[in-house]
């Protein structure tokens, strides 16, 4: 079973999410677009294509589902 490479922690009281990729904190997230912006970024291949739901991924306490209601 392949080890996850993307952490998502739970949201913090302002309702973002720190996402973590291989042991490297990328930023916090407001939303499952965010997750997907910053593995483009960090020069994860075919980062528009990934599932979110995959073995990529470890989400902690609560799924790719889970945001805040209103961004800032």
């Amino acid at each position: 079973m392949p080890v996850p490479r993307v952490i998502v922690y739970p949201p913090d009281e302002e309702g973002t999410r720190m996402v973590r990729y291989d042991g490297v904190i990328l930023g916090r997230a407001f939303q499952a677009s965010d997750v997907i912006e910053f593995l483009r970024a960090a020069g994860l291949e075919g980062a528009e294509d990934v599932d979110l739901e995959g073995p990529l991924f470890e989400w902690r306490e609560s799924g790719p589902e889970s945001w805040s209601e209103s961004p800032p």
